[in-house]
């Protein structure tokens, strides 16, 4: 039977069990008793909105909790938001960590516990680690001291170094049913059941996603304005069009993501080195502050950009949704659509193009993601989209 501490997990059974077995052989460990279900060094995979770092920080509470993860202590209250002194949770809001990023976890898992028997370090986004940051890395995660606990969290295998996963031990999890994300939804956040259905389809699994579609209508007027894209490319400038109108709804919202995150840092670096500074002179101050505000602008900026990326892949997304459904209508398949309710305008598209047609239409969605994720810049990758959207036959011309 499951703890509360697990119940955060959704449509994860097999997972919960292999953590949860790990849990009580770290207890056995520790009384000098064999457990072979505990290792050092985990590494968490699945896909957006699976509960990677749910899983992972659900795991650390577990083994720092004195009951393993009930849910109602201090730990258990503490621990998954990285406020207990013994997990620390790892995450980045740039493109990449960095060495001076690894070797600051380094010097970090080096550290006993302070309050319980564990010292777990939870590494959100592993895929994210440069070449020569696992480098740095490698050691600690190999030979940690006995105390110290590695789980690293990664979209999929393929997206972390063959080096770190060789060393870690794989939990991978699956996406969550549409009935397990509405039920949570309902359960836990009072979403009316007609609702909840919507989000869980919609979101396609992922759980952060169906929140914010059950109870903020902007997510659902942007998901419309996505999904209204492919009946809009009449021609080439059409196309363009498209592009910009998706790039620039994406960069609004990646904006009042981060603006607010930008005003706090700013004002916390104006107040550490402003008149309240002591024993400095105001040329070193001036020297301080200028060198200070320079770097926070520099970080500052890259998470913009990726936070723009993230949403236009979260656009990407759903169009890769929509023409699923249209090749789903044209081959009669058996299963239900993401986007049932628009099944007519679905059906429409499906009548106005071929099975090989939608396969290119989906095959350059997929290809648009992956340029933007080797770092293409997304207005010339979403035109080049749009174009392929209206003519899929285009580059095989081109060619």
């Amino acid at each position: 039977m499951s703890t509360p501490i697990w119940d955060r997990l959704v449509g994860q059974d097999l997972v919960v069990a292999e953590l949860s077995h790990a849990v009580k052989d770290a207890e056995r460990i520790l009384r000098g008793e064999h457990g072979p279900g505990m290792t050092h060094a985990w590494l968490v995979t699945g896909p957006p909105g699976s509960g990677r770092s749910t899983a992972a920080t659900s795991f650390a509470t577990a083994l720092v909790c004195p009951e393993h993860g009930c849910g109602v202590c201090e730990v258990c209250r503490t621990a998954p938001l990285g406020a207990h002194p013994d997990v620390d949770i790892v995450t980045t809001d740039t493109l990449s960590y960095k060495t001076e990023n690894a070797r600051d976890l380094v010097i970090r898992a080096s550290m006993t516990p302070i309050k319980g028997p564990w010292h777990v370090i939870v590494m959100e986004d592993a895929d994210r680690l440069t070449e020569q940051a696992v480098n740095v890395l490698l050691k600690a995660l190999e030979e940690p001291p006995p105390h110290t606990v590695w789980v690293l969290c990664a979209p999929s295998v393929e997206d972390v170094l063959p080096t770190v996963v060789s060393r870690t031990r794989l939990v991978p999890l699956r996406t969550p049913s549409a009935a397990d994300v509405a039920d949570l939804l309902v359960r836990n956040y009072g979403v009316d059941l007609a609702m909840a259905s919507f989000a869980a389809r919609a979101s396609q699994g992922h759980i952060g996603r169906a929140r914010a579609l059950a109870r903020d209508e902007h997510a659902r007027m942007r998901r419309q304005e996505v999904l209204r894209l492919p009946y809009q490319l009449h021609d080439v400038p059409s196309c363009f069009t498209a592009a910009s109108n998706l790039l620039g709804a994406a960069t609004e919202d990646a904006h009042a993501i981060t603006g607010p995150l930008d005003e706090v840092e700013n004002e916390n670096l104006l107040a550490e080195y402003g008149d309240g500074a002591s024993g400095i002179t105001q040329a070193r101050l001036k020297r301080m502050m200028a060198s200070a505000s320079k770097e926070l602008a520099a970080r500052q900026k890259t998470r913009r950009t990726r936070t723009v990326r993230d949403q236009v892949d979260r656009a990407l997304l759903d169009l890769m949704g929509l023409y699923r459904d249209v090749l789903v209508v044209q081959v009669d398949g058996a299963v239900s659509l993401i986007n049932e309710e628009m099944r007519p305008q679905v059906s429409q598209l499906a009548a106005r193009s071929t099975q090989n047609e939608t396969g290119r239409r989906l095959q350059a969605i997929a290809y648009c993601r992956q340029q933007i994720g080797a770092n293409v810049a997304p207005q010339l990758a979403l035109e080049s989209l749009m174009v392929e959207l209206k003519d899929p036959w285009i580059r095989l011309s081109a060619g």
